[in-house]
Order: structure tokens, then C-alpha cells, then sequence
């Protein structure tokens, strides 16, 4: 019941509180407010999402190019209680194409100052090597906010980086958590919420990276409510909801169990993007052992890494796993009972490849956890815009040597070769896209 009143909370805030934030809105072509961007891509389906600041009619044409015909997605009329956001799917597609698209609103298209393009994984299995692959990654996007911010220096800076990852190229962008900053004025209404997801996303910086890569995002305390918050904070429901309305995974949550956990595959790499919030347990509790990811969670997490038929298992999670100094919100802090489990599993379990994809500690590094010939990973990507912080002298007694960077900066990880002959490259880069470190490591 209870949830069932946040929902309508939730819904009743939204039209009140978009009804005047669509008076507000600066004009982006009249009625866009952000996006195109592309969410979640399958061999016979893409989602792209967009943003208006009103009642609109919006729909995505696409095809593969000269010669080859056109398509267009249903036609969908954004709503006030969906925050004016439309999931568009994209069901005439191909597996291994590139398809560029347009963006029609109430009809008229809208042009865009950047190419606006989707492409769809490969079917390679019993044909071909397995693609290459780029991902690009990192955490904790902080958007100043004049009159909302502490005062002070601002502390977010160098927008310019979203460009830079752009012009990467990567396949995939991984949102390791952090991707907006609640503050104290947004977290205990569905107004608020709503108002900064918006708010960040429509950072300009930002829009030609949404338009061209497949995006997939997992959260951290601040996307999810206040600062180190867990699963008493009251509001979750409303995250939720607005999680869903701004990300485009493929799916939200175990079933009947609720949270943002998902799993998704390209080329021979699986992905799961966990939640480390919507079940964790304050981190002061001291009356019983801590959990994170809560029974449930881990359970399918652990099982789901058995049953993986993929050569790498990518695990998105806001905090650090593999780190194994016992500081702020690390695992080895705070649940260092879950965090054995979990690298004892892998070890016993013989599960090779595993690489932790992780954020929220506003420094970058490697970490690895070797064991009965079992290595384990963890890259850490933090921050994109947040202010940074030097942790060299950090009890990390796992840390890659060289590794760590303590300025704002993004990650990209390679993967290529043959089958049988898997090969990662990992580098750091500055928000100019200069190269900082670089890491290659073969697949066990």
C-alpha cells in the first residue's frame, strides 16, 4: 500500500512540477529538452530516448543508409506523469548494423548539430571471431547548479570531457553511478528529483555522446538519494521510477523484488549491472553483518556468474569491490563478510575473466585479486565533472602499480583478438582526451 501512495506521490508531483518547469526551459528547437539518446541495443531492437518540455508527438525514422529503406518507430505522445520522456523502440533492425536516424517532434524533424547514429550487436556466435569491442566508462557527473550548490568553489568543472569520450568512438558509455548529483533541495520530492535528472541531462556537452553510443547506467548513493544513503531512505520508489524514465537499460530489477539490477550481453561479453543501494544496509549498523546488495541480489548475481557462457564478465557497480583498503565505502569497509563471498565464489566457483567496473571514489586505479591461478579485477573511473582527490597513499594494497590518477578523467577498455586469443587494453584519459596510463591483459 504504501508503495502504491509513493507511486501516486510520485505521478501527482510530476505534473505539478513539470507544468512550471516547462515554462522555464530555455528553447531547444521550441520543445526539446535533451536527447536523442540511445539506450539499450539488441540485434532486433534499439530504445532511444528523448525529452521534451511539454505535451509532444515524437518518433524516430532510421535506416542503414543509401539504397536500403526506412523505418519509422510508432509514433508516442510524451506525458506529464512520464516526466515528458518517451522510450522509443526502434523493431526493423538488423543484428551488426549501423543505422543512422532522425528525430521528428509533433511531425517536424529536428535537427541536430551532430550526427545522430545506433548500431546493433553482431551476430558472430558459430561464424566469426568475436568483434572488437570499446567500451568507454566513468562516474560521478557533477552539473553545478547556481543557488542549489554549496557555497564556495563549484564543484563541478570541464563539461568538455563528455565531447572527448565522444570522440573515442566507444560501442558502449558505462554510467558507473553518481550520473547526477541529488542535493539537499531534490531528494525528498518527486519535484526535485525530476528537476535535477533534467537539469543534468541537458548539459550541451553531453548531448552528442547520448546521440551515437549505446548508453547503460547502474547507480550510486547520490542518482539514488542523499549521501551514503541505503535501503531505509524513504523516497527510493521515487528514484526508481525516475531511473527508469531517464536510463535506457533493457530491465529494471529482479523480479518481484524490485531495484535496478540487470544483465545484458555484446559480442563474448556479459554485463551485470548490479544495484548497491535499494537493499543495503545502513553502513553504521553494528548489531548484525552488513549486506550491500542484500541475500536476493547476491544470490542471483553469484548463480547468474556460473551459468555465464561469455569469455568476460563485465559487473557494473557504484563502489569498489577488489580494493582492499578497509576506508569510507568500499566493500572491504563496509561489508567485508559479503566481499569474501563474493571473490570465494569466483575462486571456487573457477569463474575466469571476471572485471569489476566501478566508480564513486573521485580517483581512478587498477585493482587485482589473484588466487588458485583466479585473477579478478576492478577498474575504478572516477570522476568525470566532480572534484577529484588523491588517494595515492591509500592502503590499497592490491593497486596496480602506476594506476592510480587522482584528476577527473574517463576509461576506455578494448576488447579484440581471435576466439581463443582474447586480449583487454585498458586506458585513462584527462578531460582532453590525453592518454594518462594504459593496462593490457590477456583472457585467462
Amino acid at each position: 500500500m504504501r508503495i502504491q501512495q509513493h507511486f501516486l506521490l510520485f505521478s501527482l508531483c510530476l505534473i505539478l512540477h513539470l507544468n512550471g518547469f516547462s515554462q522555464g526551459l530555455p528553447p531547444t528547437d521550441n520543445v526539446l529538452v535533451a536527447g536523442p539518446m540511445v539506450g539499450y541495443c539488441e540485434m532486433r531492437e534499439v530504445m532511444l530516448w528523448v525529452q521534451t518540455n511539454g505535451t509532444a508527438i515524437v518518433q524516430i525514422e532510421y535506416g542503414a543508409g543509401e539504397g536500403y529503406p526506412t523505418y519509422r518507430t510508432p509514433a508516442y505522445q510524451t506525458r506529464q506523469d512520464q516526466a515528458f520522456t518517451a522510450h522509443l523502440i526502434a523493431d526493423q533492425v538488423q543484428p551488426g548494423t549501423t543505422y543512422s536516424y532522425k528525430l521528428f517532434i509533433n511531425g517536424k524533424e529536428v535537427q541536430r548539430p551532430y550526427d545522430m547514429v545506433f548500431q546493433t550487436p553482431p551476430l558472430w556466435q558459430w561464424r566469426t571471431d568475436p568483434p572488437e569491442i570499446t567500451m568507454a566508462m566513468g562516474s560521478c557527473a557533477y552539473i553545478n547548479d547556481e543557488g542549489y550548490d554549496r557555497p564556495g568553489k563549484p564543484y563541478g568543472a570541464d563539461y568538455r570531457i563528455f565531447e572527448s569520450i565522444h570522440q573515442k568512438n566507444p560501442d558502449l558509455m558505462l554510467w558507473l553511478g553518481d550520473n547526477t548529483y541529488l542535493r539537499e533541495p531534490d531528494w525528498n520530492s518527486a519535484t526535485g528529483i525530476v528537476h535535477r535528472y533534467t537539469h543534468t541531462r541537458q548539459v550541451e556537452e553531453m548531448q552528442a555522446l547520448l546521440a551515437s553510443t549505446a548508453n547503460y547506467a547502474v547507480w550510486d548513493d547520490h542518482d539514488y538519494g542523499p549521501n551514503d544513503s541505503d535501503y531505509t531512505y524513504w523516497g527510493k520508489n521515487m528514484t526508481a521510477k525516475a531511473f527508469q524514465l531517464f536510463w535506457g537499460n533493457p530491465s529494471y530489477g529482479i523480479p518481484g523484488v524490485g531495484g535496478i539490477t540487470t544483465t545484458f550481453e555484446w559480442g563474448d561479453a556479459q554485463f551485470f549491472l548490479l544495484d548497491d543501494r535499494y537493499f543495503r544496509d545502513p553502513n553504521g549498523k553494528k548489531s548484525a553483518p552488513r549486506s550491500i546488495l542484500g541475500e536476493k541480489q547476491l544470490e542471483w548475481f553469484l548463480d547468474a556468474l556460473i551459468s555465464s557462457k561469455a569469455k568476460f564478465k563485465f559487473v557494473m557497480i557504484g563502489g569498489q569491490v577488489v580494493n582492499d583498503a578497509a576506508v569510507y565505502e568500499n566493500y572491504a569497509n563496509i561489508s567485508p563478510a559479503e566481499r569474501s563471498r563474493i571473490l570465494n565464489t569466483i575462486v571456487e566457483e573457477e569463474i575466469k575473466n571476471v572485471i569489476f567496473l566501478t566508480g564513486d571514489r573521485h580517483h581512478s586505479e587498477l585493482s587485482l585479486f589473484e588466487k588458485n591461478g583466479i585473477k579478478i579485477y576492478d577498474i575504478t573511473s572516477s570522476p568525470l565533472t566532480s572534484g577529484s582527490h588523491d588517494a595515492s597513499d591509500e592502503p590499497n594494497t592490491l593497486r596496480v602499480k602506476g594506476s592510480h590518477i587522482g584528476i577527473r578523467n574517463f576509461a576506455t577498455l578494448t576488447l579484440s583478438g581471435k576466439r581463443t586469443e582474447r586480449k583487454a587494453e585498458l586506458k585513462f584519459f584527462d578531460v582532453d582526451g590525453k592518454e594518462l596510463w594504459s593496462y593490457n591483459f590477456e583472457a585467462q
